[in-house]
């Protein structure tokens, strides 16, 4: 019997240990957004010609508005490109690409991957460009952005995200994915720029050096390939800035099927990147004070917040239930008790209510909750279904062709 309690107080304190660190990594990042941060002087003034490219799959539903829409920038039109990168399209959609003042480069692969995608065609369109901007098959530029990602490369800037909205908040599903897109916002971008660390990358909305992109990608070709590019950068100290008013919008994930596909691949992406990673990034902390780095490692294992938070709640049902009728139960086989796990979940859901913008909080937003129990649900069959997920690609369809919910 005491052997037993001692291999469940060792699981229980292991356990513990990771959702304090989860619980408290959001909180510190959370609360510290809404901390002042100093933004860097212009240090030149230069109009550098941009390339946008557009990497789809199928996507013949979204790519030629897309692609007309990539078009009305308030960004001088002899210094930016649009190119859609057409991977497997309908004869009839590449002929209406065709139509637009933009760029098509047709790409076949066995096994076709962004990464590959977009490997392909820098090698067709060359190196007369300063900066790589890649957009989703989806994504819709505000006006704005491309002058926005400029401004900060005048600032001495290599690598920027820009800040990735909704698009569509038309179903429950859309509207829980916006709001957990703001969140993540929130933590891994604005309040980790304030508190002098990178923001993380989404693998959309992002400008970066041409040179530096072109030369990094072409050793990158894993599906996460927008994490393993951020670990690349990071890894040689290159700060990645968030622009929180250069506006692209995403479109939201509307259908169950869709959200396991998409949180699937994510958290794959996730694991093996910290299992290729931790020891690197571990030693470039301490050998060359890369916190930077190490950081983005640690990013790898925390757990989705709709995972946390759910988590959280069952373990402090469970431990109150186990308190109030486990007649001493919890004394032979427990050594935390429930508000151990109380103020974890208290912690963790604060930091995430005040990671919502005001723009959603609204009836809408508060009836699409009713729906977080169902995703809590489709997250756990996605962590069950992530084996093999690193090894092949899966696509997420895109079909919200409607005007976007600009709200901001």
């Amino acid at each position: 019997m005491e052997i037993l309690k001692l291999i469940l107080n060792i699981i229980e304190i292991i356990a513990f240990a990771y959702f304090a660190f989860a619980s408290c990594y959001i909180a510190l990042f959370g609360f510290g957004a809404y901390l002042p941060r100093k933004i860097r002087p212009i240090i030149e003034v230069r109009t550098r010609k941009i390339v946008v490219m557009i990497p789809g799959y199928k996507e013949d539903m979204v790519i030629v508005g897309v692609a007309a829409e990539a078009l009305h920038q308030d960004y001088p039109k002899d210094k930016y490109e649009v190119v859609v990168i057409a991977d497997s399209f309908k004869p009839e959609t590449l002929a209406e690409l065709r139509k637009l003042p933009i760029r098509v480069v047709e790409v076949v692969f066995e096994v076709s991957k962004k990464s590959k995608a977009l490997n392909k065609c820098m090698e067709q369109i060359g190196d007369d460009f300063d900066i790589a901007m890649i957009l989703d098959a989806d994504n819709v530029m505000a006006p704005d952005v491309l002058s926005k990602i400029n401004d900060a490369f005048n600032r001495g800037y290599f690598a920027v995200q820009g800040h990735r909205m909704a698009k569509n908040t038309n179903t429950d599903f859309a509207v829980l994915d916006a709001v957990s897109e703001e969140i993540n916002n929130h933590i891994f971008r604005k309040g980790h720029r304030a508190l002098g660390l990178s923001s993380a990358l989404i693998g959309s909305g992002m400008g970066i050096d041409y040179a530096l992109y072109k030369k990094t990608m072409a050793t990158v070709d894993s599906v996460g390939e927008d994490k393993e590019m951020e670990m690349k950068l990071l890894k040689q100290k290159f700060v990645i800035e968030y622009v929180e008013d250069a506006f692209v919008y995403d479109e939201k994930t509307q259908k169950s099927e869709v959200f396991i596909n998409q949180r699937r691949r994510w958290l794959a992406a996730q694991l093996s990147h910290f299992k290729e990673y931790f020891f690197d990034g571990l030693l470039h902390l301490f050998r060359f004070g890369n916190l930077d780095y190490f950081d983005k490692v640690l990013q790898m294992i925390q757990p989705p917040r709709i995972l946390l938070l759910g988590l959280l709640l069952l373990v402090t049902i469970f431990y109150s239930l186990l308190e109030l009728f486990g007649n001493g139960l919890e004394n032979r086989f427990v050594s935390l008790n429930y508000s151990y796990w109380l103020i974890l979940l208290i912690i963790s859901a604060l930091t995430a209510i005040i990671s919502v913008p005001k723009s959603l909080y609204t009836t809408k937003t508060f009836i699409a909750l009713l729906s977080l129990p169902k995703g809590f649900i489709l997250m756990i069959i996605s962590l069950l279904k992530i084996k093999g997920a690193t090894k092949r690609f899966i696509h997420t369809t895109h079909s919200h062709a409607g005007k976007v919910e600009k709200k901001h």
